[in-house]
């Protein structure tokens, strides 16, 4: 069963989330940039996504709100639900 928090925030898969990154060959900026980037595609706004974010999740899971998974799941280029722990 998926983990859901108040208020909207999820437990992440923070080490799927850093395997696929490395896959990928990119570093943590580099996957700020790809979600950046992917935002701005959708939506033609662009946004700042905070990098110390991104290395708590990736090396805490710490719990994030649905909307950041599926904006780290669009630079991804997956399905957010893939990037939420079980």
């Amino acid at each position: 069963m998926t983990r859901f928090a108040d208020r909207g925030r999820v437990v992440p898969d923070g080490l799927g989330i850093r395997r696929r990154r490395r896959e990928r060959g990119w570093s943590q900026r580099d996957l700020v940039r790809a979600i950046c980037d992917a935002h701005e595609r959708a939506t033609g706004r662009r946004i700042a996504f905070n990098l110390n974010l991104l290395h708590h999740v990736e090396e805490e899971s710490e719990p994030i709100e649905y909307a950041t998974v599926v904006l780290v799941a669009a630079g991804l280029g997956c399905d957010p639900i893939d990037l939420v722990a079980e």
